[in-house]
């Protein structure tokens, strides 16, 4: 029986909707699209990742590949069928294990602000990254979520969600948080992005600073039936800053099948 935490709120819906959050976040991330998604009759099952959230780590075998198992064997478990696929940033390279390891359970994929490999466009992108690798590794999550939050919401109307996400990040067990970045770090799916057959949706914030719309592309370069959407005023955290549109270019990319 699977030890992992997700929310369920429409066991009865017609589609499940996989649902994997970023990296330090979890399953509440998606708290402005589970209405969206249930009132169109889907099943939206929002995991929290081992080590995040409410989901334990035992201290081995962090990695893609076991993730994407792990999301396959809930999804065996609760016999929900084929599932559409959503993950942003972390989640986002888990759900392309997924769909590469279980063709056979990923309907639709929607790729939300990640990549196909991890490499920044810009010095001020690798030395974020670096300073964030710092941080975890030398004065801990709280003082590397501050960074993040930092990035992820400027400005000051961003305030309350800065918080927020400090909180959530700290929360995080330090060693699942380690093995997550190493992981990312490694990851390279540009060879194999040619054996995703679904449809797929990469959405991106046209002002993501964590990984740039060019970097997005890559993913609809290489991935036979995918396509891009921009969504202007938007950072890597898109589906917070512009939750209407999103949810919006979402239902119809889902409801299309």
């Amino acid at each position: 029986m699977t030890k992992l935490f997700f929310l369920d709120p429409n066991p009865v819906g017609h589609t499940p909707v996989l649902l994997l959050h970023g990296l330090g976040a979890d399953a509440t991330s998606w708290t402005l699209q589970l209405p969206a998604l249930i009132g169109a009759g889907f099943r939206p099952i929002a995991t929290d990742t081992p080590g995040f959230g409410q989901s334990p780590y035992d201290g081995h075998g962090w990695s893609i590949h076991s993730m994407a198992a792990e999301m396959g064997n809930l999804l065996e478990e609760l016999k929900t069928g084929p599932a559409h696929v959503m993950g942003l940033s972390m989640g986002g390279i888990i759900a392309q294990q997924f769909a590469l390891d279980y063709p056979h359970l990923t309907r639709r994929l929607v790729l939300v602000s990640t990549f196909a490999a991890l490499h920044p466009d810009t010095l001020s992108g690798w030395m974020y990254f670096v300073q964030r690798f710092f941080l975890v590794n030398t004065l801990g999550l709280p003082a590397q979520a501050r960074l993040v939050a930092q990035r992820v919401f400027p400005g000051p109307r961003y305030g309350h969600l800065r918080e927020m996400l400090v909180e959530t990040i700290s929360r995080a067990d330090p060693r699942a948080y380690r093995k997550a970045m190493a992981s990312l770090a490694l990851f390279n799916s540009l060879k194999r992005l040619g054996e995703i057959k679904c449809p797929t949706l990469v959405v991106t914030g046209a002002d993501d600073t964590t990984v740039t719309p060019a970097r997005q592309r890559l993913l609809v370069d290489g991935i036979p039936v995918a396509r891009q959407v921009i969504v202007p005023d938007a950072g890597h955290a898109v589906p917070v800053d512009q939750a209407e549109r999103f949810n919006r270019e979402l239902l119809g990319f889902l409801s299309n099948s």
